[in-house]
């Protein structure tokens, strides 16, 4: 049997994260071999995993990954059990490179799909072996609660604390900008990109609301309608994301400096942490 050295231990812990004793007893079942060792402890850790698969997972973060001139985009809703692993930098860079992989491979319909596939920031290693060592690593269970591919040109975006996460679909334009208004979507959370999209009952009955409330002012009849068409304008701003100021130049509406860019929105996806 190949000597097991305080070095090698403490070499397979730094790669791994995982406890001293446990490094070592997987280099004396390795016969001292690092990779058969981080084959063991892989092993060792999904079977432990396995055991805990109905814990609940309520913390995550979302990944994203567009690309304008390649025409594609993909985001995912990875879940965990607690902030602090959906806050490590691995968790982060799991997500991310789980939506790049999506967006730029060959697409994946099940999680299983996805894992079998390779990792885009891990040089010869799988999805799954990247997924297996920090799920062994923080001993949390790790769920995809959704994930969703487009074959366009989109821009994305993730907010910091992962708990949103948008991908716009655009045509025309480019990556700044398309990224920029995914972050807009975020913040100013809109129902529909144009007024056309807007359900002509709600829109109805919006106008009703404030034409009654015109007249409850007592307004003359004949000013009412043009007050309404004023006060429609704030309903769609608020509805609306072609009508709402842009966050980076409320002088703008969001519509108005896309258009400025030669660059079309054509639909948005916005999810929430735990809301799909």
């Amino acid at each position: 049997m190949a000597e097991i050295t305080a070095a090698a231990v403490k070499a397979l812990r730094e790669e791994t994260g995982l406890p001293m004793m446990e490094c070592k007893q997987a280099l004396i079942e390795s016969n001292g071999d690092k990779e058969a060792a981080k084959k063991t402890l892989r092993e060792k850790g999904k079977k432990t995993m396995s055991m805990r698969s109905d814990r609940e997972t309520a913390a995550g973060r979302m990944g994203t990954f567009t690309d304008v001139k390649a025409g594609v985009g993909a985001m995912i809703e990875l879940q965990c059990e607690s902030p602090p692993v959906a806050n490590f930098e691995e968790f982060i860079a799991l997500a991310n490179d789980l939506a790049k992989q999506l967006a730029t491979g060959p697409g994946a319909k099940t999680t299983e799909e996805l894992l079998a596939q390779p990792s885009p920031s891990k040089a010869g290693h799988k999805l799954q072996e990247q997924w297996d060592d920090l799920t062994n690593r923080t001993r949390e269970v790790f769920r995809i609660a959704r994930m969703l591919r487009v074959d366009v040109a989109a821009g994305g975006y993730a907010h910091h604390t992962g708990t949103d996460g948008v991908l716009v679909e655009v045509t025309g334009g480019n990556q700044q900008l398309a990224n920029e208004v995914a972050m807009h979507v975020a913040a100013m959370r809109p129902a529909v990109v144009a007024i056309e999209h807007l359900d002509a009952g709600d829109i109805e009955k919006e106008r009703e609301i404030l034409m009654n409330a015109a007249r409850g002012e007592g307004k003359p009849e004949n000013i009412i309608a043009k007050m309404v068409e004023g006060r429609m304008k704030n309903y769609y701003a608020e509805k609306v994301l072609n009508e709402q100021p842009f966050v980076k130049d409320d002088k703008q509406t969001v519509g108005k400096v896309a258009t400025a860019a030669g660059m079309k929105i054509n639909k948005f996806h916005h999810w929430r942490l735990g809301q799909g």
